[in-house]
């Protein structure tokens, strides 16, 4: 169970810094990030470092299109984690 949290530690990092970096590149008219992108991260057990990096560096969270595809994203992790610790 270590190597999952290990996972989902390493995956907010990364997710993390590409929305740090995405912040950055739209500030200075730099070539973007896709929002694909970000989405695959955060479905690839980031979504933590997303939610984290949406309030502290204040990108992606009042777009409404993004935001939806972002709690799904999330509900989907939950539903995942409350079938495995029901079964």
């Amino acid at each position: 169970m270590h190597w999952l949290a290990g996972i989902y530690t390493v995956m907010s990092v990364v997710t993390g810094l590409a929305y740090w970096l995405d912040k950055r590149l739209a500030q200075g008219g730099g070539r973007r990030i896709s929002e694909r992108a970000l989405h695959l991260l955060a479905l690839g057990c980031g979504w933590p470092g997303a939610l984290l990096a949406q309030r502290l560096v204040r990108h992606k969270n009042r777009k409404g299109s993004f935001q939806v595809v972002f709690w799904l994203i999330v509900g989907l992790h939950v539903a995942a984690w409350t079938w495995w610790w029901r079964r």
